[in-house]
């Protein structure tokens, strides 16, 4: 990834830069503006990357409850942006929240012909769960659920360590 991407805090401001990426992206599935006030409303850890020149590239997105689990809300990156490492950067943010706030699982939802984000999620130990048919309208696309388990941390009652 260039060095000159940055992680930063999603704020109510780049609602508005990120409607054409997600209408880009996702088309009639887009999420609308609300969507995303209603996710920081809530106070859900979001995450825009950013070009040195302030051009928003992507965005993620968790919510849950741990310390039970954890959901990837969204990850998006910019078609121009795309196989940068910008995404990559977006899902290791959002993993090491997910560990800062102790989940013992992280979950998500993906497109079943997604295959190149299946395929990321794989590389971080996401494994497939399950399946949600006809989850994304109006296309109808099943979502394929995957799960990553948290390694244990090493400090419960029944370890030696």
């Amino acid at each position: 990834m260039s060095t000159t991407v940055r992680l930063e805090p999603f704020r109510w401001w780049h609602v508005n830069e990120v409607l054409p990426i997600e209408a880009d992206l996702f088309g009639a599935e887009q999420w609308s503006p609300a969507m995303f006030w209603n996710e920081l409303a809530n106070g859900h850890y979001y995450r825009v990357a950013v070009d040195a020149d302030g051009t928003i590239l992507g965005y993620a997105g968790l919510a849950g409850a741990p310390p039970d689990e954890v959901w990837v809300q969204n990850i998006a990156v910019r078609r121009d942006a795309q196989r940068r490492g910008v995404g990559r950067a977006l899902l290791e943010d959002l993993l090491a929240e997910a560990a800062r706030r102790g989940a013992r699982n992280t979950l998500l939802e993906v497109a079943a012909d997604n295959v190149a984000a299946q395929q990321l999620y794989a590389m971080y130990g996401f494994e497939p769960i399950g399946v949600r048919r006809g989850y994304y309208q109006p296309s109808n696309t099943d979502a394929l659920v995957m799960q990553r388990v948290a390694e244990p941390t090493g400090n419960g009652p029944h370890d030696n360590g």
